[in-house]
């Protein structure tokens, strides 16, 4: 019978148990975090829409000289239907990475590439791509 009352009441505590806590995770203080985000999207926009011009003012030049210029003509070629994911960045003042994932729907099926995406400030607040996801 005691062991009743003690499942009883232990009933309500239960539900709260069920539901795992995440931590929330606080939002970057630097200000530069925004131009961060709206490069990354510009430039996955880019490749969205097979902008190779556009995409290739969004790099830096580090990123330009270490691949060749038909590696990037196959990255932005413009295939049917293409969409991304973006995940919050992390990082600090000047360079900040963000998780990405590209969907791309090759005929019948929706293909999906987990990668990262890495934007620095080159200087006077100017933004560019330094990882390719």
């Amino acid at each position: 019978m005691a062991a009743c009352a003690i499942l009883l009441l232990s009933l309500p505590a239960w539900p709260a148990g069920w539901h795992k806590q995440h931590a929330k995770q606080a939002a970057p203080a630097d200000p530069g975090y925004v131009f961060a985000l709206a490069t990354a999207n510009r430039f996955l926009h880019a490749w969205q829409s097979g902008d190779l011009e556009t995409g290739m003012a969004l790099l830096t030049d580090h990123v330009r000289h270490s691949h060749n210029p038909e590696s990037f003509e196959q990255f932005f070629s413009a295939a049917s239907d293409r969409a991304f994911e973006m995940a919050r960045g992390t990082g600090n003042r000047g360079r900040y990475r963000f998780a990405v994932v590209l969907v791309t729907a090759p005929g019948a099926r929706v293909r999906r590439r987990f990668s990262e995406i890495i934007v620095v400030n080159t200087g006077k607040n100017d933004w560019a791509v330094d990882k390719l996801p």
